[in-house]
């Protein structure tokens, strides 16, 4: 038997890594059968050079095997083996890696890669076991070599008996602790359920004897236990499969298999990209948002995968935040890692990847909007706030890319509408996109400030979700045409001698007006003729960015209560309640304020807006009623 010891540095990353680098002590049997396909996949190569060797890809396999008596577990393959130089080599040096040299040696030929890549993977068994032993026998030799360690205190080697080609990892797992419990790798659900999780596409078959019951032969109403030997993982991943051998069924089933969600997906994205950076990824868009999908809890993110084994569950780089509904997997053996695999070693292949996506995704929703209008808008009902919050966000930065995708009410079609569609029916003279803003289509319907814009014939959007308004103001503009809010100050309709007339007649009523201002000071900006309206008598307008609806929603965030809107009580000239007011203001200054109050709650009303004296209000009303 010679005994070893690791070198110093070796044993300060041993320590360091059992403690810290790997996030969750299961990836131990990720790391070891990645490294047992590994071992099979050298033998693969080797045949391809040397005309001796036969690889016959049935022959070769990956077993697990827990024992709770001996509180054991064996990881065996029948790979390449290793010599005692080998073990010396590879499981004496922390970080160094046969694969990694044997990948460098022999380019990947017929889709085969090495997983491998990195030494400490097989230390990560450490983080689970007291000791560890290798039992190895190389191709082409006679002699076996046993490699044993408690962990920092070095390791031994000797030679042993071993009949065939391969490798034996026996793991003692560790007692039980108040903080974790060890038992859980000896458990073969629970054992199943990790190689499922990570390793599911190594694509040799990964055997286990699985426990099982049946009714005992003359029963029926006793069962037996009986053992039965099965391959856990399914070995060909979906996304290496070619488009034309599967069906819509296949990735309905594929998504469901994943759990990505309890509906059906509106749309599937599979695609294979052999460019700067190689990668197949399988996308889906889902029919309906999960439950927490609009709350802080949400997490997004695709799956991603490393030559089919995975590295994160939820890999958030990949997607955008406004494309964050989308359910899928990347797998690609062009990634930087790092040692443990669980974090990107560099970043720049993971943006270009993402980018790719990104553009994708778009393309396909586009396609969607296209030819299946009515998938498109059940997508949209969903999660059309997400985009328009992409709109909103990053002070404007993604608003080319999702300009295209957003739909709106139409005042005139009565259905949603794109911008485009809008731009394309807008009139020669019409100058604005014109929008209105409340909680309903039926509440904006009956909103005073769209009278002149209907009766001029232009088309009106609907804003009924909370961010409408302020993706809009970061859009600014759609094809050259600026939006407009039928509550703004000025609508840009008007002919030039009907704003003489008005102009006229504020300033006939100017003292009128005054008044009135001086009656609501605190309350609005200022008091004025309206130009829109036709057949109410009041509204409020607004001066400025911000709108009533802004201020509205802005209210309802801590530390925005003072934000408010600059507001203008609009009066009609031309209704029967004018010349109340102007008969009052001739002859009784108190009725006066008493009119201006009620037409000032009810322009709070009729904008959703709280009465700031509900009984001062119905006082009122009575005042004109005796």
């Amino acid at each position: 038997m010679t005994k070893m010891q690791f070198k110093a540095e070796s044993k300060r990353l041993l320590e360091m890594m059992i403690n810290s680098i790997y996030t969750h002590h299961e990836v131990f049997l990720r790391e070891l059968i990645s490294n047992a396909s590994d071992a099979i996949d050298k033998i693969y190569y080797k045949a391809l050079a040397d005309d001796s060797l036969t690889f016959n890809k049935d022959s070769y396999y990956i077993k697990v095997v827990p024992d709770k008596e001996t509180r054991t577990l064996k990881i065996i393959d029948t790979g390449i083996g290793m010599t005692k130089e080998e073990l010396e080599n590879n499981l004496g040096t922390i970080a160094k890696s046969g694969s990694l040299a044997f990948k460098t040696e022999n380019e990947a030929k017929d889709g085969y890669d090495i997983i491998g890549q990195f030494g400490v993977g097989f230390y990560a068994a450490f983080m689970v076991a007291d000791v560890v032993t290798v039992i190895s026998k190389a191709l082409g030799s006679e002699e076996a070599y046993k490699w044993e360690s408690e962990g920092a205190d070095g390791y031994t080697i000797e030679p042993v008996e071993k009949d065939s080609v391969g490798t034996e990892i026996i793991l003692k797992i560790k007692e039980n602790t108040e903080d974790e419990k060890y038992d859980e790798y000896l458990d073969e659900y629970r054992l199943k359920s990790i190689i499922k999780k990570y390793s599911d596409f190594i694509r040799y078959p990964i055997k286990m004897d699985i426990t099982s019951s049946r009714p005992k032969e003359g029963s029926d109403n006793e069962f037996e236990d009986y053992t039965e030997e099965q391959v856990i993982n399914s070995m060909v991943p979906i996304w290496r499969k070619n488009k034309n051998e599967l069906t819509g069924e296949d990735y309905e089933n594929f998504y469901a298999e994943k759990r990505y969600g309890f509906d059906k997906p509106i749309k599937h994205i599979h695609t294979s990209v052999d460019g700067t950076v190689r990668y197949n990824a399988i996308l889906f868009i889902p029919e309906k948002a999960p439950f927490d999908y609009y709350s802080k809890e949400f997490e997004k993110g695709l799956e991603l995968y490393s030559n089919g084994v995975l590295i994160m569950e939820k890999c958030a780089d990949l997607l955008p935040d406004y494309f964050g509904f989308v359910k899928g997997l990347v797998d690609s053996e062009d990634l930087s890692l790092n040692i443990s695999r669980e974090m990107l070693q560099h970043d720049r292949q993971l943006k270009i990847i993402a980018k790719n996506i990104s553009k994708k995704i778009k393309s396909e929703l586009q396609s969607l909007l296209k030819n299946d209008r009515e998938k498109y808008e059940n997508f949209f009902e969903s999660f059309g706030r997400q985009l328009k919050y992409g709109v909103y966000s990053d002070f404007g930065t993604h608003k080319d890319v999702l300009q295209d995708l957003l739909l709106f009410y139409s005042s005139k079609e009565k259905k949603l509408v794109t911008l485009d569609e809008y731009v394309s029916r807008m009139p020669e003279d019409q100058k604005y996109i014109y929008y209105a803003s409340g909680d309903s289509v039926e509440r904006i319907d009956k909103m005073p400030q769209t009278e002149l814009v209907a009766e001029k014939g232009y088309e009106i959007l609907y804003f009924t979700d909370e961010i409408d308004e302020f993706a809009i103001k970061m859009l600014m503009t759609y094809k050259e045409k600026e939006f407009k809010s039928v509550s703004s100050g000025d609508l840009g309709i008007e002919a030039e001698e009907n704003q003489e007339d008005k102009a006229a007649e504020q300033t006939e009523n100017k003292e009128l007006f005054s008044y009135m201002k001086e009656i609501l000071a605190g309350k609005v900006k200022d008091v004025r003729i309206s130009k829109r309206l036709k057949s109410h008598p009041v509204c409020l307008s607004t001066d400025g960015e911000v709108t009533i609806e802004m201020e509205k929603i802005l209210s309802m965030m801590p530390g925005n209560e003072n934000v408010k809107a600059d507001k203008v009580l609009e009066i009609n000239v031309n209704h029967d309640v004018f010349k109340s007011l102007q008969d009052a203001f001739a002859s009784d200054k108190e009725k006066v304020a008493l009119y201006t109050n009620l037409l000032y709650n009810q322009a709070l009303l009729i904008e959703g807006l709280p009465i700031n004296d509900p009984v001062e209000f119905t006082n009122d009303i009575c005042k004109i009623m005796v």
